[in-house]
């Protein structure tokens, strides 16, 4: 794919997503109709830089809105990009795979066709991919925003005629969003904005710079039963939301205690709603507690919003049979002040039904048409709805499909055959029957050695089983790709029906690995039975999606299915394999088996119930309630138990290298094993004293020797678990916007000597102090920057289980504080969405 990175590289700098001085890195703004010789230009306001659409979009024409109406716009909506011609018009979106992006569509009509069209007569539907997303209205609101993963490189955003007039657009915006932001928005989960309400401001619209991420903020609803307040005091973020100081410096109350403060709203085209509400107290001295609820779907009891800080909630309202939702807060009786609220979003979940092309395939292809300029009616996704002219595609297979042909016939092309070409791993034929031999060249550009167009048509048959080679003439190679792809040509092992098409330069070796694993070997129809045809998705990791399975005899699994975005390879797919084959410790996740055949690679695992210990501290997949600290440190004991195992109890020793808090999976009773063994690496021998590897790992974990030097060593798994140590003491991320990383953070509180201003504050006090201390001290000593002056993992055990003893005394004692549902669950001041 290394030049398809070259290209985006090179179309991204003129267009530059990057951000210009003065605005954010991952920016994308687009003044559509916007002349395409026009460089750009910065607002003045802002410092937002705007591009024209031409890079984006094929289709279309340029037009500005009315004279008589263009004092009322800024800039960017005086001109308008309209699609007369073709059903579904597409501008393609520069994405990376697996990220999170805003992406907002602003339409002004603006009367820019002189027809003074009203909303029955234009309206046209905005598709997110080949998801629905809204439509558009010429008379109603003119801001669509949605929330997104990226599955690929370019996210298309597509306009589509209903019948009732031409689409239009005149700006569309991409705002690249923090990896933490949203913990409901997912690769399966995209999300059209419906309300976003800033409450108690007298200010009409909040957008950048006061939101970094450039989100719109509209001034809430106000109520004769609600008072307005507000402070000018600072507001600790919240990692989850990022709200703006702005949005949560100013809030509405109710007039007296008793008063519910209610947020309500009716839809007759969305079945439900994913919701987020926003506190932050600004006052400490009294209690103020109250039950949330969400159409009439438990939220939260006895709740106390945090004193100027924030806190996010989301969940889901459920299905209503009227239409009618709400979002209620209602005091207790023991609360002395009234319900609170800052903000409040709502969000229609985007249905991904329809089936899309493979990343994979999307990637290669639009590479292709920016290498070569193809101007073919290339737009939206290239399988469906309906798929590109000249483009063949396979039958979906788990929601995706294939490209299987491509017809470059009377597309004028010049150039070198690219490589891109031998990337489509499911290619059975190419088409160009523009030239009579390839000679490296699409097209023969001497007119006088041109032959008829009947002696010119000839097909080759792109093999994905050989590399490049050098083309002399299109029959020759044709012959030569034919045969090998039939008698699938392997230098040293005959490929069996079951293994890739892709047969890699060591694939012999890769042969004998396999003979050596005594696991379960799964096909692909085997994953289909035992995954009910992958229906239960439960997680997302580096390797791919995870689906939830039941076996013959009942068990249960997760089942790892490797995504095409999937930096890992064949080689970690093997490593993780061999690693799990090796290890057997109750601290470590149980290996079933795998699947290896064609393109499919997966790992089967033992069933976790109970998630990830990251879930658990950030309130993902619905969890409600927080770990004790009790549990958070018999957890982490029972991790490094895991994680010692492999750096002593394996010969020779096992380095992890991807320790972190997602890796930590749960058990039924909360018992903890480290999973994903992707990027481990084993020593030769027992003697040796490090391994030479360029770093890999995930951010916010990297131990900063290893990273520089290269010079990997078990120290490093030991600086990934004090990281991991930090989170739970804090209940922080590793990384916070602006707030630097949670080592240097962790360092300035303690120098207070007030542990709890380190602790987590939804632990609620409920905590041995000298515990917390030793496990503080413990991180810090492992998140040392010299890998020598780190403890082993054996000492960093010993020192956890005397933690324990601590803590385990206090609860013993009988001390409860308030709020603690159950030694192990602490009510959260945030959580994920509600059951569904």
């Amino acid at each position: 794919m290394a030049t398809l990175l070259c290209l985006i590289a090179v179309f991204l700098a003129g267009t530059t997503i990057r951000g210009a001085v003065g605005q954010e890195d991952g920016f994308l703004s687009i003044d559509c109709g916007l002349d395409a010789a026009d460089s750009g230009y910065k607002d003045t306001k802002t410092g937002i830089v705007y591009v024209s659409d031409g890079p984006y979009v094929d289709g279309g024409e340029n037009h500005r809105v009315a004279a008589d109406q263009e004092s009322g716009f800024g800039r960017p909506e005086k001109t308008v990009r309209s699609f007369p011609s073709g059903e579904r018009n597409c501008y393609a979106l520069p994405t990376v795979a697996g990220a999170k992006y805003l992406v907002r569509v602003v339409t002004v009509y603006g009367n820019y066709d002189g027809k003074n069209s009203s909303s029955s007569t234009l309206q046209f539907d905005l598709y997110l991919g080949v998801n629905y997303w809204d439509t558009v209205h010429a008379d109603a609101s003119d801001v669509y925003e949605a929330l997104f993963v990226a599955r690929a490189s370019w996210a298309p955003v597509c306009l589509v005629k209903t019948g009732s007039g031409v689409p239009f657009v005149s700006r569309v915006d991409l705002r690249l969003l923090g990896s933490e932001l949203y913990p409901g928005l997912t690769a399966n989960q995209s999300m059209n904005l419906y309300i976003r309400h800033n409450m108690g401001s007298n200010i009409y619209i909040i957008k950048y710079r006061d939101d970094r991420y450039d989100r719109f903020w509209w001034q809430g609803n106000s109520n004769p039963l609600w008072k307005n307040i507000s402070t000018s005091s600072a507001v600790a973020v919240n990692s989850n939301f990022a709200e703006p100081l702005a949005v949560m410096q100013t809030a509405v109350e109710g007039i007296r205690t008793n008063t519910t403060v209610e947020i309500s709203w009716e839809s007759k085209t969305a079945s439900e709603f994913i919701v987020a509400v926003h506190f932050a107290d600004f006052q400490n001295s009294q209690l103020r507690q109250f039950n949330i609820s969400i159409s009439n779907r438990l939220g939260r009891d006895n709740y106390s919003p945090p004193y100027l800080a924030t806190a996010g909630l989301m969940g889901w309202t459920g299905w209503s049979s009227d239409g009618k939702y709400d979002i209620s807060l209602e005091a207790t009786a023991a609360s002395k002040l009234p319900p609170i609220l800052n903000a409040v979003e709502a969000y229609i979940p985007i249905d991904h039904a329809n089936p899309m092309t493979l990343p994979k395939d999307f990637d290669i292809i639009m590479s292709i048409k920016l290498e070569y300029r193809i101007k073919k009616n290339w737009t939206g996704d290239p399988c469906f709805p309906a798929a590109w002219d000249g483009v063949k595609c396979s039958n979906p297979s788990a929601n995706t499909s294939r490209i299987i042909s491509l017809d470059l016939s009377n597309s004028n092309l010049h150039g070198t055959i690219s490589s891109n070409f031998t990337l489509f791993t499911a290619l059975e034929y190419f088409f160009d029957s523009d030239r009579d031999t390839c000679n490296k060249s699409i097209h023969d550009v001497n007119p006088s050695q041109q032959k008829s167009k009947a002696n010119r048509s000839a097909i080759l048959a792109m093999s994905v089983v050989v590399p490049v080679m050098a083309i002399v003439v299109l029959v020759l190679a044709c012959l030569i790709w034919r045969q090998k792809r039939k008698n699938n040509i392997s230098a040293d092992v005959p490929p069996r029906e079951s293994e890739p098409d892709i047969v890699p330069a060591s694939r012999k070796n890769y042969g004998d690995t396999l003979q050596t694993v005594e696991n379960r070997r799964f096909t692909y129809k085997d994953l289909e039975k035992i995954t009910n045809k992958f229906s239960q998705f439960i997680g997302q990791g580096g390797f791919g999606l995870v689906y939830y399975g039941r076996l013959e005899d009942d068990t249960e699994v997760a089942v790892k299915m490797r995504s095409e975005l999937s930096s890992h390879g064949l080689d970690e797919f093997l490593a993780e394999v061999q690693s799990l084959t090796k290890v057997h410790h109750r601290n470590l996740v149980s290996f079933v088996g795998y699947c290896w055949e064609k393109d499919h690679l997966a790992l089967v695992y033992e069933y976790m119930s109970q998630g990830t210990l990251y879930d658990h501290l950030r309130g993902n997949n619905g969890v409600r309630e927080t770990l004790s600290w009790r549990t958070r440190v018999r957890v982490v004991v029972e991790a490094a138990q895991g994680i010692d195992y492999l750096h002593k109890g394996c010969s020779p020793p096992i380095i992890h290298r991807d320790v972190k808090t997602q890796n930590i999976l749960l058990g039924q009773n909360l018992q903890a094993k480290i999973a994903d063994f992707g990027l481990c690496k084993t020593y030769l021998s027992d003697t040796q004293t490090h391994i030479s590897v360029a770093p890999a790992g995930s951010a916010g974990y990297m131990d900063p020797e290893y990273y520089h030097t290269g010079r990997l060593t078990e120290s490093s798994d030991i600086y990934n678990f004090g990281v991991v140590l930090l989170e739970i003491v804090t209940g922080e991320s590793p990384m916070l916007p602006g707030l630097g990383h949670i080592v240097q953070r962790v360092k300035k509180k303690i120098d207070a000597g007030n542990i709890s201003l380190v602790a987590d504050a939804r632990l609620r006090g409920a905590y041995d102090v000298s515990s917390m201390w030793k496990v503080v001290d413990i991180a810090l000593l492992c998140t040392a920057d010299i890998g020598a002056q780190r403890p082993t993992m054996a000492a960093v055990v010993v020192q956890l289980k005397e933690s324990l003893a601590l803590e385990e005394a206090r609860a013993d004692s009988g001390f409860k504080s308030t709020g603690a549902t159950s030694d192990t669950a602490i009510s959260m001041s945030e959580f994920g969405p509600l059951a569904r």
